[in-house]
């Protein structure tokens, strides 16, 4: 253990949760050798998962070249991404089983087959060739959670074009820069998406960023989702149904080298441009396949699988198209957010009302399986109260899961009582855009879970937490990184090599970090601890803002925190905390300081906030993320910066008011 932790270690979490008999006794991974066996070679552990789960035109037989920074996995071998994730399972007798049940907000439903789901991939396939797209091109899909979107994604891959995928919530300048980055020559997108009750434009969008840049892209071509009234410039813009009313249902899936260029996501610098980080073919897809089927110890005749995030994400991208698609799963794809109005639903008679209860519902009419989704959203649950979940039969939950940014234990406990019912497995998962898969997460069979610790990495994946020397922390806090290359790693900044080592491979040699914070306790469990530039220094003490808002959510009258380090003349930094009450809780000054005093009694003396306010909401991005950078705004009273990606524009003004009636006071 290093002398000086690099971020000290507040928290002591010693609830722990073996895997259940009634679990284990039917999962597919119950004996925890795995681990030694990737340990002792790991190169041939990855070999084997590449030559089991996935149906190869070549065999490889270089199964890693590392040059560091890059990789190459199974770099002489031969697939197609599109076959394996449609035609191998038709051609084993599977062209009847369900690829999605898909779901639209207002309450319209589409159910799609692994024969239906070709047949569309094979006709946009041919429209893409049609356009004159061919290898190594790239295509803009810039659409709302509709079947389509996964058409488009396959029917690129199924030719070898890259495509890159943009959030819809996103904003012209977004499309712009994305665009004339990657040089797309095709644009997909539709009139619109729908989203609390209302149609989100889309097109619009589209079309202010091709006035004003992105000069590459030739065409766009439009699904008609909210049939509204939009601008289709001639020569250009062309209707999906117009273009696949003719198109041929069969193309053949061509063989790639495994490296081909799968897909760019783009990930948003806070000062510079937006990073293209890539992935490959084969090595992406085995360790995506991997984890999908055991992390969430899928049964692919039995099991309904879900993952609730949006497809302009990389959790879209592994775990709602490439990894159950691979696996040959059933699952769920639904458009709009867990509250809706409730005409939205079907026999739901009145606007005025919103439903919260939208996921329970779907849950427990399509007999869903696994749950996959955020910890933004449990916590919103958590505010709304468990009575949501009352009315709904919830028992087909086999393995509950988390991702994209840490889970504080509270609400990690309520999702296991009252959505798991206290008998179902979590799965904590730690990953990033740029490392592809999980990283660090349970296995649902072997591994005693504690709440909020991601546990421990997947086998074959190697990670060490350092201090800021670079030297290994064998208990406390400090930097994570990972010591071995691993199948689904990003294979590169699209090109901006040097802006690739100096991000991720320059701070901590021969070992990638990206950012975060961790701690490994006395046990050896790994707890992610959030960026690293969400650690405040106050009075000298390195302190993570995951472990206050996780002190301050323990509170029993507090739903979800955010903390922000104010700068401070005496301390350097102060801590401020943003609150969000439970439904029956009385704002008052005194529930302000007996939350502030929790969190000394919690953490100690040095992790009291300063101040609490406590707020109607949070701001958040689209995807459900904190905007951390506005609340520090608000609390260093600056003009506030970028506000574009924001949910919700009236929240940051709410929370303004609020402070400054908190000062006045």
């Amino acid at each position: 253990m290093s002398e000086n932790q690099a971020i000290e270690e507040f928290y002591t979490e010693n609830r722990t949760f073996p895997p259940r008999e009634t679990f284990t006794s039917n999962a597919l991974l119950t004996d925890p050798q795995i681990y030694n066996e990737a340990s002792e070679d790991y190169e041939s552990f990855w070999a084997k998962q590449a030559r089991e789960l996935l149906t190869w035109h070549k065999d490889f037989t270089n199964t890693l070249e590392w040059n560091l920074p890059y990789a190459k996995w199974f770099s002489d071998g031969e697939l197609n991404i599109s076959y394996n994730c449609l035609d191998r399972h038709i051609e084993n007798g599977k062209g009847s089983k369900v690829a999605y049940h898909w779901e639209g907000e207002p309450g319209d439903t589409k159910t799609i087959t692994y024969q239906e789901l070709l047949d569309e991939v094979s006709k946009f396939s041919n429209v893409l060739k049609e356009f004159g797209l061919k290898r190594n091109d790239t295509v803009a899909i810039y659409m709302p959670m509709i079947i389509e979107l996964p058409i488009a994604m396959l029917a690129c891959a199924r030719i070898g074009v890259a495509h890159s995928v943009i959030f819809g919530g996103f904003s012209p300048d977004a499309i712009i820069d994305r665009c004339e980055d990657a040089e797309a020559k095709m644009i997909i997108t539709a009139d619109a998406g729908y989203r609390r009750g209302e149609p989100s434009a889309l097109k619009v969008n589209v079309d202010t960023a091709l006035e004003n840049g992105a000069q590459s892209v030739e065409t766009v071509v439009v699904v008609n989702r909210c049939d509204l009234d939009i601008n289709m410039n001639s020569g250009r813009d062309f209707w999906w149904h117009d273009v696949m009313k003719d198109a041929i249902p069969i193309c053949h899936p061509e063989p790639m080298p495994a490296e081909q260029l799968l897909y760019l996501l783009y990930t948003s610098g806070t000062t510079a441009k937006p990073k293209g980080i890539m992935h490959t073919s084969a090595g992406y897809l085995t360790q995506v396949a991997f984890t999908h089927k055991y992390v969430f110890d899928l049964k692919p005749d039995t099991d309904v699988y879900w993952c609730a995030a949006d497809i302009g994400w990389v959790t879209g991208h592994s775990y709602i198209v490439y990894g159950p698609l691979a696996n040959c799963t059933t699952s769920v794809m639904y458009e709009g957010t867990p509250d809706t109005p409730r005409e939205s639903l079907r026999n739901g008679p009145e606007r005025s009302e919103w439903s919260k209860d939208r996921l329970w519902d779907i849950i427990e009419r399509y007999k869903v399986t696994q749950l996959y989704t955020a910890p933004t959203a449990i916590r919103t649950f958590m505010k709304w109260g468990s009575d949501e979940l009352s009315n709904h039969d919830l028992s087909s939950l086999r393995v509950l899961g988390t991702v994209g940014e840490p889970i504080n234990p509270e609400a990690w406990m309520w999702y296991h009582e009252h959505v798991g019912r206290s008998n179902t497995p979590i799965v904590d998962t730690w990953w990033q855009t740029e490392t592809g898969g999980h990283m660090i997460t349970p296995i649902p069979g072997i591994t005693t879970t504690k709440p909020g610790s991601a546990c421990f990495t997947i086998p074959g994946v190697f990670a060490e937490v350092v201090d800021d020397d670079g030297n290994k922390v064998e208990q406390g806090g400090g930097y994570l990184t990972i010591t071995h290359p691993w199948p689904s790693m990003l294979r590169g900044i699209w090109r901006d090599p040097d802006r690739y080592l100096e991000t991720y491979w320059s701070t901590y040699e021969g070992k990638y970090f990206a950012g975060d914070g961790a701690k490994i306790d006395e046990d050896g469990y790994l707890w992610l601890l959030g960026r690293v530039d969400d650690v405040m220094n106050v009075s000298g003490h390195r302190i993570s803002t995951a472990e206050v808002e996780s002190a301050l959510v323990d509170h029993p009258a507090v739903a979800e925190a955010a903390v922000v380090g104010a700068t401070d003349e005496t301390t350097g930094q102060s801590i401020i905390g943003y609150v969000i009450l439970r439904g029956s809780s009385e704002e008052s000054d005194d529930l302000r300081n007996e939350i502030r005093e929790h969190v000394a009694t919690k953490l100690g003396p040095i992790a009291r906030p300063k101040a609490v306010f406590l707020v109607p909401d949070l701001p958040k991005t689209r995807s459900g993320k904190i905007m951390r950078r506005l609340l520090r705004d608000v609390a260093e009273g600056r003009n506030l910066g970028d506000t574009t990606t924001l949910a919700d524009q009236s929240v940051v003004a709410a929370i303004q008011e609020g402070a400054q009636h908190s000062d006045e006071n």
